[in-house]
């Protein structure tokens, strides 16, 4: 067989994302760790415990590891409760903490890329009134201040905010993270609360750091009609589409919230992203269910496609290059900031990376603005709602020793940060049944 290599534009950014409640251990002055203590709240009522002790210092090792993989950037998350740990009190040792990893990060020639707020709020913040208290804005954009003013050396690449959409979705309509409520008009309350938070932190982040690029990561998802003959179907995708996907990042666009007929004017948000951060994992089908239990809608994987032990994901490169499409049209730099699949056994995962690429690489052959891919994740942690029953990590992680197992993806992946593009011997040594789908002829 002849081979063939299709590489990406020099700079290309090759990395992987973590969290901090996921990674770190013991943040026990969080929402999600009272969450946790609450039983029927986390599959079989797994705990995040010690997690990846990150906080205990094994984010040296860790970091090490992508970075001898060939890997340029990284993104991690800053835990807020650490920084702020009381209203009245910053904890200048967890910031020197922070500070020391991104310091770490730039010394293993690792671009660090910063979030803000992933997923987790500190308890005094949650006693008054988290995300549906209009005054979040303010404590938001204070705690932004600190945490920037520290690590601005280090640091030029920000998300204010990890899936804002995701996070009004599963914790104030669907019910299944913190504060576990069901109720849609919050959910959109919400979304305005952080929508002006965004914009309050993408302010205080160019007034300290006017080089900086800002943005959010975006959990996009899209939803097709489960029965394309159905216009209840089509009705039903076409307003999750347009409450999930598209609502947030217009409001960022064009400073205003709307959605079948509900509307919100936020002027400040307007023009309030340097670049598009997307979190692209997997498409949905979506049928109209009179009997469903959660808003007269059902959701499915898309049927045919290969899904993930869980069947949480579906190996999908389709959608993701409709996501790409899609995200082409707000005419900014794109970065992918979140995209992998669960598998403990990596018997999918690479031919979900290697699809996955091939059809960034295609975007990007096209002139698509992609600056980088970040994959999700380095190391299995602690997945939320599912616990430790999802396994995203190129290593594999026994949460009861803290030893890590590297899994063939995770050589995959480096042969692709170095090479900085997939060969086709890459594709023959890690999914041969993708040779010809690949690199046809």
């Amino acid at each position: 067989m002849s081979q063939a290599v299709f590489h990406f534009p020099k700079g290309f950014l090759w990395g992987t994302a973590t969290a901090s409640h996921q990674v770190e251990g013991n943040n026990t002055n969080n929402n999600w760790w009272a969450w946790e203590q609450r039983p029927g709240r986390i599959l079989r009522g797994d705990k995040s415990g010690l997690a990846c002790d990150w906080w205990g210092g094994r984010w040296r090792e860790d970091l090490n590891r992508a970075a001898d993989s060939g890997q340029n950037a990284h993104r991690l998350s800053i835990e807020w409760s650490r920084v702020q740990p009381t209203p009245d009190r910053w904890d200048e040792a967890a910031i020197d903490r922070y500070r020391e990893i991104a310091r770490g990060l730039t010394e293993r020639g690792l671009l660090p890329l910063v979030t803000l707020h992933h997923f987790t709020d500190p308890l005094w913040v949650v006693e008054q009134g988290s995300w549906e208290n209009p005054n979040i804005v303010n404590l938001f954009a204070n705690y932004v201040r600190k945490t920037v003013e520290a690590l601005k050396g280090y640091v030029t690449y920000w998300v204010t905010i990890n899936e804002p959409n995701a996070l009004a979705a599963y914790a104030y309509a669907l019910g299944v993270f913190p504060p576990g409520k069901r109720d849609l008009g919050l959910a959109l309350n919400v979304m305005v609360n952080l929508a002006r938070a965004h914009a309050a932190a993408y302010q205080t982040i160019h007034k300290l750091q006017p080089e900086a690029r800002v943005s959010i990561a975006l959990n996009v998802r899209p939803f097709l009609a489960t029965k394309s003959w159905s216009p209840l179907d089509r009705l039903a995708a076409g307003l999750a589409n347009g409450a999930f996907n598209d609502l947030f990042p217009r409001a960022l666009t064009s400073g205003e919230m709307r959605v079948s007929g509900w509307r919100r004017s936020i002027p400040e948000a307007k023009n309030t992203l340097d670049y598009l951060g997307l979190n692209y994992y997997t498409r949905e089908s979506i049928a109209f269910v009179p009997q469903a239990s959660q808003a007269y809608v059902r959701l499915s994987i898309p049927p045919g496609l290969e899904t993930s032990p869980n069947d949480m994901i579906a190996n999908d490169p389709d959608g993701f290059s409709e996501v790409l499409n899609w995200a082409r049209a707000f005419k900014l730099p794109i970065l992918i900031t979140e995209n992998g699949i669960e598998d403990a056994e990596d018997g999918l995962r690479p031919r979900y990376l290697i699809e996955h690429l091939h059809r960034l690489w295609r975007a990007v052959n096209e002139n698509y603005p992609i600056k980088g891919y970040f994959h999700w994740t380095l190391v299995d942690n602690f997945e939320w709602e599912r616990g430790w029953t999802q396994r995203f990590g190129l290593w594999e992680l026994d949460v009861a020793s803290q030893a890590r197992r590297k899994r063939p993806s995770a050589d995959l992946y480096a042969e692709i940060c170095r090479e900085n593009g997939i060969s086709s011997e890459m594709v023959e040594k890690y999914a041969p049944g993708l040779v010809e789908k690949i690199f046809p002829g």
